[in-house]
């Protein structure tokens, strides 16, 4: 019998999964744990993680773990690597982590071209304290906060962090990703894989941000959420690759 898939050794033996069914931060974990695994660099590598459902992926990894403030993983991550070089840093944070009570963080990082690597879990909504609405939120999606939906006027517009960053001179990869099929997820791992390659060569910032669903949040099915990406979140944050010098 020939071995075609071997489970990762980077995830926590004795866990099963806390996420809601359907949802893709599974997915990540896994595909995080097998590129630190084909890199050779787990036992050097540390995660940092912002709150929220990204905050979780602490519960299920087998290496090494920081959890930071709200919104400050990446400013964590800088005094990490500054001090700490031949280490590898890696942040994973949400919509409302990254883009929102850490825009400022996240933005100032990139800008300085911290040689970090960072994983942006985009599911336009605070999935784990309610349903709020998150700077990624779609124009006339609602939320708890906006049960009408997001309103320019009232809301402004979605945030596109790729684009925001791509703005800045610093930056050496930020390209947009999803896990909805088997083709997008295996262009998601590539991704990943080239942010971390991208670090350990001394190169500069890479983010990797990946298009999700949380159905809980968007009160869809799991099959519902993947209609859901394809019909209205892939046209306001088209995927592929916005940035590799």
């Amino acid at each position: 019998m020939e071995l075609v898939y071997t489970r990762t050794k980077t995830l926590q033996e004795d866990k099963v999964s806390g996420f809601c069914p359907g949802c893709m931060h599974s997915t990540i974990i896994k595909l995080i744990g097998e590129v630190l695994e084909e890199l050779d660099i787990v036992e050097k590598t540390t995660l940092i993680t912002g709150i929220g459902c990204c905050g979780l992926h602490m519960d299920y990894v087998d290496y090494d773990e920081i959890t930071a403030p709200h919104g400050r993983a990446t400013a964590v991550a800088t005094g990490l690597k500054r001090t700490n070089p031949d280490r590898i840093y890696y942040t994973i944070q949400g919509d409302g982590d990254f883009a929102a009570i850490g825009l400022g963080e996240s933005i100032s990082a990139a800008n300085r071209g911290e040689n970090i690597t960072v994983i942006f879990v985009n599911n336009a909504i605070y999935g784990m304290t309610g349903g709020q609405m998150a700077p990624t939120t779609l124009l006339g999606m609602k939320a708890t906060t906006a049960q009408n939906g997001r309103n320019a006027k009232e809301h402004g517009y979605p945030i596109h962090m790729c684009e925001v960053l791509n703005q800045l001179t610093a930056p050496v990869f930020l390209a947009r990703c999803s896990c909805n099929n088997p083709q997008n997820l295996r262009k998601t791992k590539d991704a990943i894989k080239k942010a971390f390659i991208n670090q350990i060569e001394g190169r500069g910032f890479s983010m990797v941000e990946i298009v999700t669903s949380c159905l809980t949040g968007w009160g869809l099915s799991p099959l519902e959420g993947l209609d859901y990406l394809e019909e209205k979140m892939f046209p306001e944050y088209p995927l592929g690759i916005v940035r590799d010098i």
